[in-house]
């Protein structure tokens, strides 16, 4: 039986040679290394505007207890924004979703019963969006073209389930605790989008 040694001065070389061939192979076929990164989908974040704005959206899920004080702020300020509500909240404050509606804001879809949409199928995805769309549009009369998965959570078949039925996923990128109180470092974006909560978010 014969055996090979290799030394490991020899064996560094090799595994360095290899090394090297592999970074000239990924930077002259970029495309392919990068394909299975771009085919990750995602929701809209924030958009490229060439004036300074901000989008402003809240959540609301629970208690509707500021709900009014904010229309009130905003009306205050000539300043409009957009509330994803859930289903089992627009049909326990119909009258604060009506408000909203009235006083022109948008009001758009965070899920029927705030589930993990995550674990949900993408059946069960279009059927949870339907149905609190449907809560939304028989105050409003208008139907949701727009919609926030609960917690902020999605992977691929949320957000394919999500656009399949003709409606846009759309996440924040800075939140209430970045603001004021909490910046977060270099926030210069054009066209942010701040998120927060409408029941006790003041």
């Amino acid at each position: 039986m014969k055996v090979f040694v290799i030394r490991s001065r020899a064996l560094a070389a090799a595994m360095c040679a290899l090394a090297a061939m592999g970074m000239f192979w990924a930077v002259n076929h970029p495309a392919v290394v990068g394909a299975s990164a771009s085919t990750r989908q995602l929701p809209i974040y924030c958009v490229q505007r060439d004036q300074k704005m901000a989008a402003l959206s809240f959540d609301a899920a629970w208690g509707n207890e500021d709900t009014q004080t904010l229309i009130d702020i905003l009306g205050r300020y000539n300043v409009k924004a957009t509330f994803f509500v859930v289903g089992d909240w627009a049909e326990k404050y119909p009258e604060s979703v009506k408000a909203l509606h009235d006083a022109g804001h948008e009001v758009m879809s965070h899920s029927n019963h705030h589930d993990h949409f995550n674990a949900l199928s993408s059946e069960e995805i279009v059927a949870d969006i339907n149905a609190c769309n449907d809560k939304i549009e028989a105050i409003t009369g208008i139907r949701p073209t727009l919609f926030r998965p609960p917690y902020g959570e999605y992977d691929d078949h949320v957000i394919t389930a999500v656009r399949s039925m003709g409606i846009e996923p759309i996440q924040w990128d800075v939140e209430r605790s970045q603001t004021a109180s909490n910046p977060r470092p270099g926030v210069k974006d054009q066209g942010a989008a701040a998120g927060y909560h409408s029941a006790g978010s003041l």
